[in-house]
């Protein structure tokens, strides 16, 4: 079973329906007594990284991933839910993440080097380019997936950046280390490149897919 965590911004819907068209069994919950019964955890997540994070910090969210992910359960972040994974985001204001994965999540900047603008926030269908094989891209081809984003992660650490796409600026577009994965496009939304990608994760957290 997954557990689709429910802190008030995520798109529960889209991603709960994908499940079920796997034939996943998942449970969508706030309380962490219950996200533990899960084998894997899925953070959905749509608007501020700011407003997010507060929510998680004061419901305790914050906490019950940073544990669960230490005692070996796999994690998938959806878009915001991906950028939250990280240490820390410039949106409104200088705002620390959860610390998973290392990097900074940055506005996309909307004017090409030679100061053409470009339309920000990031909203269509986009290609992902592979990095680094993983699991989570085992048997997926190299097609257009959906995004909707205004802001990106910056890392030095290319290691976990497993597949990018390119809007202007190169966007880590599927990013992991260990037991924690994350998509900044919305895989529920992204055709059968997406649906092969949630087919893998549920692989993972049946220990049927090498992490």
């Amino acid at each position: 079973m997954i557990g689709i965590i429910d802190y008030g911004m995520g798109n529960l819907y889209s991603v709960s329906k994908a499940l079920e068209r796997l034939r996943y069994e998942y449970v969508v919950s706030e309380q962490p007594n219950e996200l533990r019964q899960a084998k894997g955890l899925i953070l959905p997540g749509v608007g501020s990284f700011k407003d997010a994070m507060h929510i998680l910090r004061e419901t305790g969210l914050d906490k019950f991933i940073r544990e669960a992910v230490s005692e070996g359960t796999p994690l998938l972040g959806i878009c915001l839910g991906m950028q939250l994974l990280f240490e820390e985001s410039e949106e409104n204001g200088l705002t620390e993440g959860l610390g998973l994965l290392r990097g900074r999540v940055v506005r996309i900047p909307g004017v090409t080097a030679s100061g053409e603008q470009y339309k920000v926030p990031h909203m269509g269908w986009n290609r992902l380019v592979f990095r680094h094989p993983s699991p989570l891209l085992q048997n997926v081809e190299e097609g257009h997936v959906y995004f909707v984003h205004s802001y990106y992660v910056v890392t030095d650490d290319d290691s976990i950046v497993l597949a990018s796409s390119f809007y202007d600026v190169e966007v880590p577009a599927v990013v992991g280390k260990g037991n924690v994965y994350g998509t900044q496009f919305h895989p529920e939304k992204s055709g059968e490149v997406g649906m092969k990608i949630l087919q893998n994760y549920a692989a993972i957290v049946e220990g049927k897919g090498r992490m």
